[in-house]
């Protein structure tokens, strides 16, 4: 990974403006927040510039307006939760560009915290709009970004402001970056993947890229009866892509070319219906009865992807194993999650984990403290998994 520039090469910013970019995008109900784990990400670089006397001008986005102010999509509704996050008084201005932009920059002391209104009330936000972005750095002499969750867009306030003002990493985008060299850039071997999930048409990208780099990939979740299925076996009312079947042999031709072992489920969970507490049974993988579906892997399945854990030195996990979010159908991500947990604590493995279905589950497990690095960023993450280029982390790059 080339070189970025972080908060460690920040000296002397006392009355310095700092513009920050965040990801605030929190969910809401009846006008709370009610899961601030990203504004708990960004709070200690928030701090830290604030401490250091730099006058602190927050940047993002709330919602999709589609370039409109809308009245609901107002990060106003988001400033006291961060204000009680970082406990320290938010500042707030109605726009993020013009005189409303300009009067509330001029008022800030230094250890200020400003939050701009939502910059996609502008329709330059998304276009990164040459003059939108100089009216944003308009108000900053030095551009942080924050936000890895939202650098795979090349959005004014996600890659314009680089090219104008000197550009660094915030902690949480310099965390997730260097986990992720740990995880696929430059890891410890071996290298196991988990990727589960229920279509492995939203993942092709992801598998093909990953059988190049890792040396063991498990297939799990729904996606794993499309693969099941390319070779024969009869899936029965399963979910499945049967018309990816093609797709499935040609990623496991690939895979035996670059010697990356597909580790498959042998035997699964079966039921008739899809509901918690539904009757069920473990069958081996070639007996799936015509009348049921396969909902989770079973134990021989586990103890496969088990071994291959105890094995690994770095693992790389995207997507649970089976239908986690009913039970018992969440047992097999469970097993295996602890299994990681544990070789984790025991200075045996790097484990880095990601994607909104993979938080839950692994918060589901109680195992997600455990990791090395679980990341929030969803659609960056997968991105990042299948190789492509992130436009906020390479202009970084490019800048430093």
């Amino acid at each position: 990974m080339a070189a970025f520039k972080t908060l460690d090469d920040l000296t002397d910013i006392a009355g310095k403006r700092v513009l920050v970019r965040v990801d605030l995008n929190v969910p809401v109900s009846d006008g709370k927040v009610t899961d601030a784990t990203r504004i708990e990400r960004v709070a200690p670089t928030i701090l830290e510039l604030s401490e250091k006397g730099a006058k602190v001008i927050l940047l993002a986005h709330f919602g999709r307006p589609k370039g409109e102010p809308v009245a609901d999509m107002s990060l106003k509704l988001i400033a006291p939760a961060v204000e009680q996050v970082l406990d320290h008084a938010v500042l707030f201005a109605d726009d993020c560009i013009g005189a409303p932009a300009a009067e509330a920059v001029a008022k800030m002391g230094n250890g200020d915290i400003l939050l701009l209104e939502n910059t996609r009330f502008h329709k330059g936000e998304e276009k990164n709009d040459a003059e939108f972005t100089k009216a944003l750095a308009a108000n900053g002499d030095i551009y942080v970004n924050d936000a890895f969750s939202a650098a795979h867009r090349a959005h004014a306030s996600t890659e314009g402001l680089a090219h104008h003002l000197p550009a660094y990493a915030g902690r949480t985008m310099q965390a997730e970056l260097e986990a992720l060299e740990k995880g696929l850039g430059n890891p410890s071997r071996p290298v196991v993947a988990i990727v589960g999930g229920a279509k492995v048409s939203t993942k092709i990208d992801l598998l093909m890229n990953l059988v190049k780099k890792v040396d063991a990939l498990v297939i799990g979740g729904g996606m794993a009866n499309t693969f099941i299925a390319a070779r024969g076996t009869n899936v029965g009312k399963s979910l499945c892509e049967h018309d990816l079947a093609e797709t499935a042999k040609q990623i496991m031709i690939e895979a035996a070319s670059a010697q990356c072992a597909i580790v498959l489920p042998v035997d699964g969970v079966v039921a008739r219906e899809f509901k918690a507490g539904a009757a069920n049974e473990v069958v081996d993988i070639e007996a799936i009865p015509a009348d049921a579906m396969v909902l989770d892997v079973g134990p021989k399945s586990v103890e496969a992807v088990n071994e291959w854990i105890s094995r690994a030195h770095t693992l790389v996990w995207n997507g649970p194993l089976g239908a986690f979010e009913i039970e018992p159908f969440d047992t097999a991500t469970v097993a295996a999650a602890k299994h990681a947990a544990e070789a984790t604590k025991e200075g045996k493995l790097v484990s880095v984990a990601g994607g909104g279905d993979t938080v839950s589950a692994l918060n589901h497990a109680g195992v997600a403290d455990d990791f090395t690095y679980v990341s929030t960023a969803g659609g960056a993450f997968l991105e990042w998994m299948e190789g492509k280029e992130l436009p906020g982390v390479a202009v970084l790059s490019k800048t430093a």
